[in-house]
Parts: structure tokens; C-alpha cells; sequence
């Protein structure tokens, strides 16, 4: 299966100082490929690489023909002295139809927030119209640079759970940083540690074992890669914000995820 985004012995320096050295990644269709990384590990500027916001400075970046990126941004600093609908701001810098738009709110779990003001949004619904205005331009690849950052245990766990949805759903490949070392989605097909260079990758149970991991991130949680799992029993009928009720849970023992 051909990558849809391929990095091939990338290195960048900043400033002159490097901040890769010889990383080689490929996400493929359908993928979840989650980046993990100590903070100044380089996770954000690889994402920049891969986008070509930054230059390299060795290796390469190759990109399938027409692929399509829905890039959701760590923080987004809006104005809160600027009046700025969502509604508006899902037509930046392209206009989408109302049709679009509400459908794109809906399917993030956020269908009545299209006139209030992105400023008045809680942090968990700004990711949401983040992820809905990525999801409008039809990506063949989500890349999100930590996502739940600022959010609380329901709503990362909320946030996540919107993600497997999406991939399931429409077929997205997903590649994301996460700013949390000891827990990552267990829906992610590979773990990938970042310090700089690729220390290990794998499976989420693979990697929470690793020696490498451990000697990078410490023993957090006694060492282990706690996986956030999505419990199949609850109906999906509601809303998807923080204590809607939906069963969810932190399972720190090394479980394999439930999805096929």
C-alpha cells in the first residue's frame, strides 16, 4: 500500500541548531499514526516539515499525488475583540455552503454553536470547530498537533473517541502529536517516540514495553503506556461533550484495542 505522506531521513535545524536528525516515518490510508515526545523533541516541527512550513535541511518529504490535508493547529489565538462567528470562521479562507457547515458542526458533536462567537467557545468545543473546519476541505489526512492540550480527562477522552469515529467513518488517515506521554489512543495502529530521532515505534502495547520508551519518559505510571480505550455499550444518540454519560476509561494494564 503506497504512503499518502513520507518523510526519508529528514533532518531540520532551526536557528542552525538541529531539531531532527535522519527521521523516517509513512503514514498509510486509514492509518493512526500517534507521535509521542518530551517537550523541545522536535514533534511539532516535524509536523511543520511534513506540511512544508519548514524547510529541511537533509532527506526528504514526499507527498501522494492530490493528497489532501485537514491540519488542526495546537492552539489558534483568536481576538476575543474581534466579533468572528464560527459560522464565518468555517469560511476561511474558502467559503463552504450553510449545508456544509452544519453538517461538519454536527458531525463534531457541536451542531448549535454556528453564531456564537469563537471567543465565547469552552476549549473542548474550539477543538471541535477546529477538527470541522479541517474535515470541510475532504482530507485524505488529518495531522493534528496535540489536540486535547488544555482539556480535562472527559474531554480528551470525548475528543479521542470523535476521532475513531471520524476515521471509521470516513477512511481519514490520522497522524497526531500527543502531549500527554502516558496515554494515547488506543485506536492508533503505530506509536512513534520522538526525541529528536526516532527512538522507537510500534504498536501501543509494542511501545509501552519498550525499554526506549521507558528510558525516555520515565515511569509515569509505573512505566506503562496507559491506553485510552473506547467501550463499545453505550448508544450514540447524544451529545458528545465531556459527561454526556458515555462509558469511557483509562485502562493502564496493556490491552490490544477492540477495533478490527
Amino acid at each position: 500500500m503506497s504512503a499518502l505522506i513520507r518523510a526519508e531521513h529528514l533532518s531540520v535545524a532551526l536557528d542552525g541548531h538541529p531539531v531532527l536528525t535522519d527521521v523516517s516515518l509513512a503514514v498509510a490510508p486509514g492509518e493512526i499514526v500517534t507521535i509521542l515526545g518530551p517537550n523541545g523533541s522536535g514533534k511539532s516541527t516535524l509536523l511543520r516539515a511534513l506540511l512544508g512550513i519548514v524547510p529541511a535541511t537533509g532527506g526528504r518529504v514526499a507527498r501522494a499525488e492530490g493528497l489532501v490535508i485537514g491540519y488542526v493547529p495546537q492552539r489558534l489565538a483568536v481576538d476575543r475583540t474581534l466579533p468572528m462567528t464560527v459560522r464565518r470562521f468555517l469560511s476561511l479562507p474558502k467559503r463552504v455552503g450553510d449545508a456544509a457547515a452544519m453538517a461538519a458542526l454536527a458531525r463534531v458533536g457541536v451542531p448549535d454553536v454556528a453564531q456564537r462567537q469563537m471567543a465565547d467557545l469552552s476549549g473542548g468545543q474550539f477543538q471541535r470547530v477546529l477538527l470541522a473546519r479541517a474535515l470541510l476541505a475532504g482530507p485524505d489526512l488529518l495531522v493534528l498537533d496535540e489536540p486535547t492540550q488544555g482539556l480535562d480527562q472527559p474531554g480528551e477522552a470525548a475528543f479521542y473517541r470523535l476521532i475513531e469515529e471520524v476515521r471509521r467513518e470516513t477512511g481519514v488517515a490520522v497522524l497526531m502529536v500527543s502531549h500527554d506521554l502516558h496515554v494515547v489512543m488506543a485506536a492508533s495502529d503505530r506509536v512513534i517516540c520522538l526525541n529528536g530521532h526516532i527512538c522507537c515505534e510500534g504498536t501501543p502495547r509494542v511501545v509501552s514495553t519498550a525499554p526506549e520508551y521507558r528510558a525516555l519518559f520515565g515511569l509515569g505510571t509505573q512505566g506503562a503506556l496507559a491506553l485510552y480505550q473506547h467501550v463499545h455499550d453505550h448508544s450514540h444518540d447524544g451529545g458528545h461533550d465531556a459527561g454526556s454519560g458515555h462509558a469511557h476509561h483509562y485502562d493502564h494494564t496493556h490491552h490490544d484495542h477492540h477495533h478490527a
